[in-house]
Order: C-alpha cells, then structure tokens, then sequence
C-alpha cells in the first residue's frame, strides 16, 4: 500500500505538496497504484559542486522521497552517490530527509570523476538483495559523461532483462550525446527492451516545476512496465 496523504503530514508535512503533486502524475499517466522500488542515484564528480551547495540536489532527493511514497510503503529512497566510484547505499526517508543529502556528501568528501557502470552495479546488486520481485524505479541523476561508455552501455544493456528501469536525468549544458546514445539503443539489437529514458533539466533544475519535473521523469515509465510484464521480465 501506498503511504498515505495522513502519514505524509505527520512524518514530513514539508512534502505534502510534493506528494500531491507526484499523485497528478502518476494518475495521469495510469499507473497510480504501481509497486516499485525507487532508488536515486547522484553524481559527485566536481563539477557537480554548485549543485550540492545551493540545494538542488536536496530538492531532487525531495522530489523522489515524495514520488515513493506513492509506489512504495517504507517511507524510504536507498541513494547512491558515485564519483571515481560507488559509495554504498544510504538512506534518505521521510523521518529523516532535511539536509541529509549535504550531510552525507560532506561525509564522503574528496569529488571525483563519473563512473557510471559502478553506480548501476551498486543499484543492481542493492535490489537483488533487497526486494527482486518488485520492479525499481532508478533516478539517475549526472552532469556528464561516464568513465567509460562501454561499461556503461554494456550493464545498461545487460541489466535489461531485470525488473529495472533507469530514468537518467541531466544538469547542466552538457550536449549529453552518451545519454541521448543510452535512450535510443536497439531493441532487440543490443538490449531485450527498452529500459531506459533521459531528460535534461539544464542548467537550473530547481527551477523547474514539480509537474513538469515528474512528467517527465516518468513519461517512459508505463510503457516500460507494460513491456516487462508482456516479455515476463516484470510479474
């Protein structure tokens, strides 16, 4: 079961407009009511710094801890912070969200570069672990291109037989040519299905509406879900 608006007000009132808003959304598109796991994963390369200081990464680990707490029941959005590599999943959650995400990127410290295929390993190997049957719903937020694109395109494309779907999602000018690559990869040339979307949110994401921001995030979603039931990736 979802959480319920009542919860929300009690444990983080600070979200209910979030969560009001995430609910438009996932009813618009037909999937209010879905089961998934979200995960959110964030990019600490250095040129991610502005980001992490004026808040806009806070405000997305907001707007995905809200977001879950429609297609999920634990209040909770496991997050991955990567640079050079992997770090292992903490917790942002509904009792425990203001300032969490600079607390937890302060404790890290030294940025490092974009290895992407770490980050997605780390998401796979936390979702085995934890929930498998349960499809998961990845933000996978960066501002640039990966370490290396082999890697990234390989699991990407390995990873589509599992129940997950990564959204990635771009700050900055980046052009984001290797993401635009990730959408649009054959099927079934190099992948089972399709599993993957992106949307770039510029160069101030904050400014973005929350409407605006969830349509997009999850605009692929629902065919993706469809599609992984019909190929039995999904129950």
């Amino acid at each position: 079961m979802p959480i319920s608006l009542d919860k929300v007000r009690s444990t983080a009132p600070g979200l209910v407009d979030l969560y009001k808003r995430a609910k438009v959304n996932l009813d618009k598109r037909g999937i209010g009511g879905e089961r998934a796991a979200v995960y959110l994963v964030l990019d600490r390369s250095g040129s991610m710094r502005r980001y992490y200081k004026d808040g806009t990464v806070q405000h997305l680990a907001e707007q995905a801890l809200a977001l879950a707490a429609h297609l999920d029941d634990d209040g909770v959005v496991p997050v991955v912070f990567f640079d050079k590599v992997a770090h292992p999943p903490v917790e942002v959650a509904l009792s425990r969200y203001r300032g969490r995400i600079n607390e937890e990127h302060e404790r890290l410290g030294h940025m490092g570069t974009t290895n992407y295929a770490a980050a997605m390993q780390a998401v796979i190997d936390h979702h085995r672990a934890a929930a498998p049957a349960v499809p998961a719903f990845v933000i996978f937020q960066t501002d640039g291109s990966p370490d290396s694109r082999t890697a990234a395109e390989k699991l990407l494309c390995a990873s589509s037989t599992l129940p997950i779907f990564w959204q990635f999602i771009g700050f900055g000018d980046n052009e984001f040519t290797f993401l635009h690559k990730l959408d649009d990869l054959p099927v079934p040339g190099k992948r089972a299905i399709d599993n993957a979307g992106f949307f770039p949110a510029g160069l101030d994401p904050k400014s973005i509406s929350d409407d605006d921001l969830y349509g997009h995030l999850i605009e692929e979603f629902p065919s993706w879900l469809a599609t992984a039931r019909t190929c039995g990736i999904v129950s």
